[in-house]
């Protein structure tokens, strides 16, 4: 048994518990090394000594390129619990507690690991409607002006410019184009006054941009939305501001003697406003000072605009921007604040790395899947790594997580930060499309930039931020993607099943099965088969189905009962 291979960390993604009566735990070992795991468990304040113990067999549920994991659901009435492992290799048993292994285990209770208690404001629970979302993402100012149209013109309104006159107005008179590709959510970038035409520089919190429109426009697209079933999602960006925010134009003011010196993380005085700058900002640039989210009135300040928005326009949740700059605290402090007013608003983070400490049940419920992105990129698109190793690497993508958050995060295959996915495709349309299929079939929220169903490419930020298509003959996905986000938002298997893999191998094949069973014992299974070749291949992945042919870049769906 390769021990240094083992790994279990309590209150962890390995240990947490997801209603008052139930708690999972899991265990790594290396890939391969045991044949067979189980937990034993009891109540750590049991009267009796030594304290019984009920073992449970655990199952493996994930492999990636070095260590298998094994999982166990737990129901038991107990609300503080201790336990530990037994683990067989080649006949050989040794049993994993706190203090490592053992052949006998004769340690006592308080030497095994601990759950401590069983607390209700630490379950990992996510809002009801989440894992039934499928999300479009609009950069506002690309998507649309009027009904299936954009005018291309710049504006400039004030202080505020705009590139190509999209408006909140046009999001709405173009609802019905978005309820027919079937998403159920939308996901805006930046809407408040600000000085770019991307909206991350921002000028007022609680202003729309007056290239946008006004707070009745928006106020009537949240309407609108509701009325349709439809939620929605503001960018957040609290990292930092714009130069003409009203707290940085009084520190330029009046520099040292300013009433918001403290507002602004690291001034060096005296302040000036050129390149580069000698304060801090987001990523060195000037017009993005960084804000001391961790100064009392500053953290007040942010959670005033995540309730404001809410309070007044009863938008169902927020990005945050540049989330894993900003002090975890303040996070806290914003999720009592806005789950306060609205118990079920969905908080995602925009962390590009793991996201682990931010996702622990106190701050965020989701972040933006990067690894997703980029995996989906060496596979579907450029085809640089196989399907072994994608599938490795999207079980091991899935164990950083406890499965609530995991089913959770937002998985996309571009943004307006990244270039088009189409474009890592070299323009392979059919590459683009069997990506698609992934995203609406595998676990996580599917996010769908906007124009992805329009073919729009490139690498630059005016290329892969350009004008939506909206002549339909420019559209050739629409019908396709929306045949399967209505065959996503049609299963549980697929929006709240399990994953499981079943099958590689060297020529792009691949499959999994998502697994989901309702409170009343109903059971669906999907197995969802992918050729990502250029050929015809007939692929049979296990002996639960037929064999199954496929055309160059196609997947498909069978549904098992």
């Amino acid at each position: 048994m390769i021990k240094e291979a083992i790994l279990h960390m309590p209150l962890s993604q390995y240990a947490y518990a997801t209603t008052e009566t139930n708690f999972t735990l899991r265990i790594r070992t290396a890939k391969g090394d045991v044949e067979s795991v189980c937990v034993y468990y009891g109540d750590r304040v049991a009267m009796t000594e030594p304290v019984p113990v009920t073992p449970v067999q655990m199952k493996q549920c994930a492999r990636d390129d070095l260590f298998d994991y094994y999982e166990a659901s737990i129901q038991t009435d107990f609300t503080r619990v201790c336990y530990y492992f037994s683990l067989t290799s080649e006949g050989k048993t040794y049993y994993y507690y706190s203090r490592g292994f053992c052949e006998q285990m004769r340690a006592n209770r308080i030497e095994y690991f601990q759950f401590p208690y069983l607390r209700r404001e630490e379950l990992m629970t996510e809002p009801h409607w989440v894992y039934d979302s499928v999300m479009y993402h609009i950069f506002p100012d690309s998507f649309a002006t009027s009904k299936a149209q954009l005018s291309g013109q710049p504006q400039s309104c004030g202080q505020s410019h705009s590139h190509l006159g999209g408006t909140i107005r046009g999001i709405t008179e173009n609802l019905d184009y978005l309820q027919s590709l079937g998403v159920n959510l939308i996901y805006l970038n930046p809407i408040f006054a600000a000085n770019s035409y991307h909206k991350y520089d921002t000028i007022d919190y609680f202003k729309i941009d007056p290239c946008f429109g006004s707070k009745d426009d928006f106020r009537q697209l949240v309407k609108e939305l509701h009325r349709r079933n439809m939620r929605i999602i503001l960018d957040g960006v609290f990292n930092h501001c714009g130069p003409d925010f009203f707290a940085f134009r009084d520190v330029i003011a009046n520099q040292k003697q300013s009433a918001y010196r403290d507002w602004f993380y690291q001034l060096n005085f005296p302040i000036h406003y050129s390149d580069p700058p000698n304060y801090e900002c987001f990523a060195y640039v000037k017009e993005m000072p960084k804000l001391n989210t961790s100064h009392p009135q500053v953290r007040d300040f942010i959670c005033q605009v995540g309730t404001y928005w809410i309070r007044e326009f009863d938008i169902d949740g927020w990005r945050l921007d540049v989330a894993n700059e900003v002090d975890h605290e303040t996070w806290r402090a914003f999720r009592r604040a806005v789950r306060a007013l609205k118990p079920d608003a969905f908080l995602i983070a925009e962390i590009w790395e793991d996201a682990d400490v931010w996702l622990r049940g106190d701050q965020f419920d989701s972040a933006m899947n990067y690894m997703f992105t980029n995996l989906c990129r060496d596979f579907f698109a450029t085809a640089t790594i196989d399907a072994r190793t994608f599938d490795e690497q999207f079980q091991k993508a899935l164990m950083r997580y406890p499965t609530p958050i995991a089913s959770a995060q937002m998985n996309f295959l571009d943004s307006h930060d990244v270039p088009r996915f189409l474009h890592h495709c070299g323009g392979n349309c059919d590459r683009l499309r069997l990506a698609l299929f992934f995203l609406m079939t595998a676990p996580g929220i599917p996010s769908v930039f906007y124009g992805d169903e329009c073919l729009l490419t490139g690498d630059t930020e005016p290329q892969y931020r350009a004008a939506m298509r909206w002549n339909p003959n420019e559209q050739p996905l629409k019908e396709t993607l929306s045949e399967w986000i209505h065959l996503r938002l049609s299963h549980p298997s697929l929006t709240r099943g399990n994953y499981r893999s079943i099958y590689t191998d060297n020529d792009g094949g691949y499959a999994f099965k998502r697994e989901y069973v309702s409170t009343d014992g109903t059971a669906e299974t999907a197995l969802v088969i992918l050729n990502n070749s250029d050929c015809t291949r007939t692929i049979r992945p296990d002996d639960s189905c037929e064999p199954v042919t496929l055309q160059a870049y196609e997947g498909t769906v069978l549904f098992l009962t």
